[in-house]
């Protein structure tokens, strides 16, 4: 029948969901089924809500100014911080929470920073006329990033040399 052919395929599984491998003591993993029971659901996707819930209680930024009353969760801040591409889901946390980036991170974020092709900027007017930029999330030139981005995690990961990034005119190019 045409229905059951529909069946055989499985339900509920989104294409574009990880998987991800947790190892759970017995007593954790048997109190969590239980959980998922009760609220009718599989332990996958009560394992699923319960981190999405977790959220809610993990402070990425805390006010020091009000108490605490004012602190953002990672829940709150996940607008801020999501984008569909790495490259510009990379910047959004290099730029606003650098210290939550790894030691591989931070020399990818280094590279970044300091690769003046990817920044919207001007010559300076002191003597050195140098390209100068502002790293802020406004001045950044996302198509380039997306375009180089592969070369940069290259770079960062030690197996490319720093000489494969693109360059730029450090000084005014002479006509």
């Amino acid at each position: 029948m045409a229905t059951d052919d529909k069946r055989k395929s499985g339900g509920g599984k989104l294409s574009r969901s990880e998987t991800v491998t947790v190892r759970l003591d017995p007593k954790l993993r048997y109190l969590a089924e239980l959980a998922a029971r009760k609220q009718r659901r599989t332990l996958s996707s009560y394992i699923e809500w319960a981190i999405e819930e977790s959220l809610n209680a993990v402070v990425i930024e805390e006010d020091k100014i009000f108490d605490g009353k004012n602190n953002l969760s990672v829940a709150g801040a996940a607008s801020s911080l999501w984008d569909v591409d790495e490259p510009d889901r990379f910047v959004k946390l290099a730029i606003r929470y650098s210290d939550m980036l790894t030691h591989e991170e931070q020399i990818l974020w280094k590279l970044i920073r300091e690769n003046g092709l990817l920044w919207h900027g001007k010559y300076s007017n002191n003597t050195s006329g140098e390209w100068v930029w502002r790293v802020e999330e406004e001045s950044l030139n996302v198509e380039y990033l997306r375009e180089y981005w592969e070369a940069f995690k290259a770079v960062a990961n030690g197996k490319a040399k720093k000489d494969t990034l693109p360059t730029w005119f450090k000084n005014p190019p002479a006509f």
